[in-house]
């Protein structure tokens, strides 16, 4: 069991709480995901297993694509629909043309300011933690991309967005300045994550789902196995000798034939075609492995 399995979390989960379900059903400790979610939010949440939780240092960069309800009328502490009102409620019907220009400011390159109930850390405490002992939050600006944000609905007080942003994006905080910009206050009402790091909603199994396969034995069915993992880095196949000294810290040489010129990273697969090593470019068709399964 080493590899990825993509997960549909349910609303109400935290992912730490679908990191411990999979242990169970996977039979292991070492689980761990590639990026949290909100315990509101639902969707695609990968979760690496055994010796490909080692993996998940090339991940942390990777985008995201969600499907997003922002609900305008008044705003919460924690930015989403499970927090407290911090201002009074007033009806507030969206206009379309009013709503892309509101939009604006949230495509391309910006700076934004993290929820104060989030994961970030301030003097080595999450902030959350902080903010709901009424401790005042600061947190500096974090330079976040929207690749890309269309809207899919707009009517009566509730908008509806497809969003595909850089990781670090929080959606809650773009629903909260909405409605700062709106001048009425707005939350993040729904939240549903459709791709993660390359990792697709289509891909994804239900917890109920997985327990079934899990009873049948058949968790290996739905692995997605190392070796189909960071599919951008290029293949090299290695003989027998030469995985003993990749395991052993020795350089290797890869075909210029088969390694597209200039790649900074390959993967190292053993004779099975099972991911023993990633490597990393030192001379043209020289690499030496800084990870080893």
């Amino acid at each position: 069991m080493d590899g990825v399995i993509v997960i549909d979390k349910p609303a109400g989960w935290t992912s730490h709480d679908a990191v411990n379900r999979m242990r169970r059903l996977a039979g292991t400790r070492r689980v761990g995901h590639l990026g949290t979610l909100d315990p509101m939010a639902t969707g695609v949440l990968p979760l690496v297993i055994g010796r490909a939780t080692r993996l998940a240092q090339f991940y942390i960069h990777g985008d995201k694509v969600y499907d997003a309800a922002v609900r305008f009328g008044h705003a919460t502490d924690s930015y989403d629909r499970d927090g407290t009102p911090t201002s009074e409620h007033r009806e507030y019907a969206l206009d379309r043309a009013q709503i892309e220009t509101l939009l604006k400011p949230f495509r391309g390159t910006f700076l934004q300011v993290p929820p104060p109930v989030s994961a970030k850390k301030i003097a080595g405490k999450p902030a959350y933690q902080l903010a709901r002992k009424n401790v005042a939050v600061n947190l500096e600006p974090v330079e976040v991309t929207v690749h890309r944000l269309e809207v899919l609905e707009c009517e009566g007080s509730r908008l509806r967005i497809e969003v595909h942003c850089s990781a670090g994006t929080y959606l809650r905080a773009i629903a909260h300045e909405l409605g700062q910009a709106a001048g009425c206050g707005a939350y993040l009402e729904d939240l549903r994550r459709l791709s993660a790091c390359g990792f697709s909603i289509e891909q994804a199994r239900t917890l109920e789902a997985l327990e079934q396969i899990a009873s049948g034995e058949r968790l290996n069915e739905v692995l997605i196995p190392g070796a189909e993992l960071l599919p951008e880095f290029p293949s090299e196949v290695v003989d027998q000798i030469t995985a003993a000294q990749i395991r052993n810290g020795r350089d290797f040489r890869v075909s210029p034939f088969r390694v597209r010129k200039g790649s900074r990273y390959v993967k190292a697969l053993d004779e099975a075609g099972s991911l023993i090593a990633v490597g990393e470019a030192r001379l043209p068709n020289l690499y030496h492995p800084i990870l080893v399964l």
